[in-house]
């Protein structure tokens, strides 16, 4: 059930900041932002709604999209476990998983029945390493624009700890399978795991989210409050964003259980959902 709504026209008016996610919101299967979307985005900044942007993906794999928006704020990347400011290269924030932690997942991804089914990637000091390349790992380097750094034993690169470790597996199966053991191993306060796509399980510090990323922008850097808020998302990790913001909007491709937080669902992201989204609300 959609969250209590308020006079949505009178929540529209106080919208100063603009939060989007990027894979499946604003970048579909072409992994560019349409003129739509981009035109939409510009013309809300023109009315002096600022916009910023909330992904998992890496800091250096999302500063292109940041770019494209002309975006003047910090860029909140992993989950909201990275945010820097391009502009100034100011790191806000940087929380971390615990090297024991991230041990303790290598040892359950490499069990036996796993360790050919998994392509593992460490991310750290927003490097991406991983064990061997696989085909998975290739095609996702290449969506993302990065090169992985194939190390053999992943526990050499843990020298530093990881900012996120993300377990790739094209059964969606698997990956449900992993997260519902993993959420019974480790609580909320140890660690926080998520899908932003359903190959993708994803480990971060346990105060990490995309709420708190944003309320931490909102909030601390620009003095505003959450009705002064509107977030646009399409997945699991974007359900603590979508809860916290005045507005949150789902994508029509995401899942029901995101829909069903969300205070209006747009149109897919392959329809331009987020520009229709922008313009319902904001201009």
């Amino acid at each position: 059930m959609p969250k209590a709504s308020t006079d949505r026209q009178a929540a529209a008016k106080d919208i100063k900041l603009l939060v989007l996610d990027i894979d499946g919101t604003i970048a579909g299967h072409s992994n560019t932002i349409s003129e739509p979307v981009k035109q939409a985005i510009f013309a809300a900044q023109a009315r002096g709604i600022q916009v910023a942007i909330a992904t998992g993906r890496m800091y250096r794999s999302a500063l292109r999209f940041h770019q494209d928006i002309g975006s003047t704020l910090p860029l909140m990347a992993y989950q909201g476990a990275w945010i820097q400011d391009p502009n100034t290269q100011k790191i806000h924030r940087h929380w971390v998983v615990s090297r024991e932690i991230a041990h303790q997942l290598l040892d359950y991804f490499e069990q036996p029945e796993l360790r050919s089914l998994l392509s593992v990637h460490f991310y750290i000091n927003d490097q991406l390493y991983v064990r061997e390349l696989t085909r998975e790992t290739k095609i996702y380097a290449e969506r993302s624009g990065i090169i992985a750094i194939p190390v053999g034993d992943l526990r050499q690169a843990l020298t530093n700890e990881p900012t996120k470790i993300l377990a790739l597996s094209d059964d969606t199966d698997l990956i449900d399978k992993l997260l519902g053991n993993l959420r019974r191993q480790y609580t909320p306060a140890e660690l926080y795991m998520t899908t932003s796509v359903a190959t993708f399980f994803e480990a971060t510090n346990a105060s990490v989210n995309k709420g708190t990323a944003v309320r931490y922008l909102a909030e601390e850097l620009l003095g505003l409050q959450l009705a002064n808020v509107m977030a646009i998302g399409d997945n699991f990790n974007d359900v603590e964003m979508l809860e916290y913001a005045g507005l949150g909007v789902a994508m029509g491709n995401a899942p029901a259980g995101v829909q069903a937080i969300a205070n209006w669902v747009a149109p897919s992201v392959e329809e331009d959902g987020a520009a229709i989204a922008i313009e319902k609300f904001l201009l």
